[in-house]
Parts: structure tokens; C-alpha cells; sequence
């Protein structure tokens, strides 16, 4: 059977491994298996957004509110925007695929970082477009620029904080390069760690509003699977000025966005203490990953993030350290897809994290 010849130049992405998977590949009891691979919130959502679901269930047999008038009231509330500036969609990854298919055809240019999250290539190559990528493993808006002059691409991702990295760009530095940028350039800032970066530092801290009252021509991506703990009900959103939205809800599919997501999303904005108190142990943990690395000499990455890369040494391997912690029931991200000889860790637990060091000591 013949399919779509995009498809033949394309790789499927690579999630992490279920806990449900390495029960059954290594026998492992699932009680002793620890998952730090996919930047999930270890303490999970707030008790108030599980109360909130169990009421709801009887639910299920209806349609959700397409609307989506809770979650959006909560959002325009939050970010000060109207709700023609904002747009729902199935983790904001899907925000991502409404705006390639409304902005980018066949040959048309992307612009990304080097290292950067695989859906922004996928989903434009989908369409046709060709991928244009920096040198740099950081964001270097020197860089960026001299490639947009040169290729001058019809969309330009700037994943800050970067994941699989953790780095994260200056604000001011960012809106710099943005300003020089084409009006007619889509620019996505994909902002799903941005709660912790204006944690650790208001200098990377990136307000959508102020973006889109700026620029007309930008496109800021939100989730709610990492800080607020709700991966397994996906949930993201974009926040851009009117027009883009309206293009952007003419690829997105009625109800798209669960009955129990919307409740469990808009309930999740009313406990923003929370998420701050998970936020505050998440960088308080990764001290200890920044001294286990240098205990062992490691490079670690400057993370803004809920995860730590590590850049291992010569005659370590990344896909061999993964596997051997995996088959001890330690879920990590081996980084060898990207190109890197390096490891992503995701902050857990107390527990989960002295577990992680107990398991890697004798092999980094």
C-alpha cells in the first residue's frame, strides 16, 4: 500500500517507556519501578482537581462543552487576555500541528534549534516543509538571526525553557530577535516549563500578554503536563493575537478537549500553591543532581526546568547506562536520538531521586 511520501522521511516519536511496559519486558514488581523520563510532576495534580473529577463522571456519556468556556475564563483570568487570544488544544503539542497546517505547505522553511523537541519537525515535515537547524546545542539568537536572513522561514520555534536540554533564553535577548523578525514569520515560543524558569529566574520569565501586545506575529504555547501534573489528561493552549487564532481554530477538530481534562485543567488554576510548593522541591532536589555531577565529573546542563541533562564523559555510553538502569526499574531518557551522548533526568521524589543516585553510582 502506498502512503503519503512525506511520511518516508519522517521518524516516530519516541516516548518514554510505560512503567506497564518494563513490568512485562523485565518482571519487575511495579512497585519497584521508578519512571524520571518524561518530566511528569512526581507529586501529581492537586487533591482539589481529583475531588473535582470524581463529581463529574457521571458525565461521560455527553459531549464536552466545545466552548471550553471554564478553562478559557480561567486562562484570560490568569494571563489578563481576551478569549479570542487563546486556543485549547489535546497538550500543547497539538497547538503545535493547528499551527504548521494553518501556516506551513510544501517547501515551506522551519526554523529550530539543533536540539530541541522532535514534534516541531515532525509535524512540519508532515506537511512538506523543509527543516532548517542552528549549529549551536543552545539557543544562539546570533545564530537564529543569521539563518532566518538567510532561509527566512515561514515559522521559527524557540522552545525556552529548551527541552531536552533545560536551557532557557533570555526574555530580553528573545524579543530582541523578534523584533527584527518579518511580521509575515510565524514565531511559536513553546513555553511548557515556563512556570519554572520564572521561578528560578525572572530574567528567562516570558508573559505571553506582553509578547502578544508586542507582536502580532507570535504564538506562546502553555501546558498543563508538567507543572500542574495533568500529562495524562492533555491539556495545552496558545496564546496569540486574534487573527492567529482564528486561523488556528480552522484545523482544530470539535471537541477536542475531554469532559474530565477541562474540568481537571480549570480546577487545577485555582490552587496555584500547589503547584509553587511542587516548583520549590523541584529545584531544591536538583542540587543534588548538580552535585552528584560534579562528584563525578559530569557536565551538567544549567536546568529551568523539572529535568537535568547530563553530558556524560568519554567511554560512557548513553543507550547502555539507560538500558542498565532500566533493567533495575530506573526509567530515564537516553538523549542518543538528539544526537547527544547524554542522559535526561527527571526531578522526582526525594525517594525516587536517591533511588536514581543509588542505581547510577557505580555506573557514571
Amino acid at each position: 500500500m502506498n502512503f503519503n511520501s512525506a511520511l518516508e522521511n519522517i521518524k516516530s516519536y519516541e516516548a518514554g517507556k510505560p512503567i506497564e511496559l518494563v513490568v512485562r519486558e523485565y518482571g519487575i514488581d511495579k512497585d519497584h519501578i521508578v519512571k524520571l523520563a518524561s518530566n511528569e510532576n512526581p507529586f501529581g495534580c492537586s487533591p482539589k482537581v481529583k475531588d473535582a473529577v470524581r463529581t463529574i463522571i457521571d458525565n461521560m456519556s455527553l459531549y464536552p462543552d466545545d466552548s471550553m468556556v471554564k478553562l478559557k475564563s480561567a486562562l484570560v483570568k490568569k494571563y489578563d487576555i481576551s478569549s479570542d487570544e487563546l486556543v485549547i488544544g489535546a497538550g500543547s503539542d497539538q497547538v503545535i500541528e493547528f499551527a504548521i497546517h494553518a501556516k506551513a505547505h510544501s517547501g515551506s522553511k522551519v526554523l529550530m534549534n539543533s536540539v530541541t523537541f522532535a514534534m516541531y519537525e515532525i509535524y512540519a515535515k508532515q506537511v512538506g516543509a523543509i527543516i532548517v537547524r542552528t549549529a549551536s546545542r543552545e539557543h544562539n539568537m546570533e545564530e537564529f538571526y543569521a539563518l532566518y536572513q538567510e532561509h527566512k522561514p515561514s515559522i521559527i520555534f524557540l522552545c525556552t525553557p529548551n527541552n531536552p536540554t533545560g536551557d532557557a533564553l533570555d526574555a530580553q535577548e528573545m524579543i530582541s530577535f523578534i523584533e527584527k523578525v518579518d511580521k509575515d514569520t510565524l514565531v511559536i515560543v513553546d513555553g511548557a516549563y515556563m512556570e519554572y524558569a520564572r521561578f528560578k529566574d525572572p530574567s528567562k520569565a516570558v508573559e505571553p500578554k506582553d509578547l502578544i501586545q508586542k507582536f502580532d506575529n507570535v504564538l506562546f504555547l502553555g501546558t498543563f503536563s508538567k507543572a500542574y501534573g495533568l500529562g495524562g489528561m492533555r491539556v495545552g493552549y496558545g496564546i496569540a493575537a486574534a487573527p492567529i487564532i482564528k486561523a488556528l481554530y480552522k484545523v482544530r477538530p470539535p471537541f477536542n478537549i475531554t469532559t474530565l481534562s477541562l474540568e481537571a485543567a480549570s480546577v487545577a488554576l485555582e490552587d496555584e500553591a500547589f503547584v509553587t510548593e511542587c516548583i520549590a522541591d523541584n529545584f531544591k532536589e536538583m542540587k543534588r543532581y548538580e552535585a552528584f555531577a560534579h562528584k563525578k565529573g559530569i557536565q551538567i546542563i544549567d536546568s529551568y526546568t523539572n529535568f537535568v541533562t547530563l553530558s556524560l564523559l568519554q567511554g560512557q555510553n548513553s543507550s547502555e547506562i539507560a538500558q542498565a538502569l532500566l533493567k533495575k526499574g530506573m526509567i530515564i531518557r537516553d538523549l542518543s536520538s538528539y544526537g547527544l551522548n547524554a542522559i535526561r533526568v527527571t526531578i522526582g521524589t526525594q525517594v525516587q531521586n536517591s533511588r536514581f543516585f543509588e542505581l547510577a553510582e557505580p555506573l557514571l
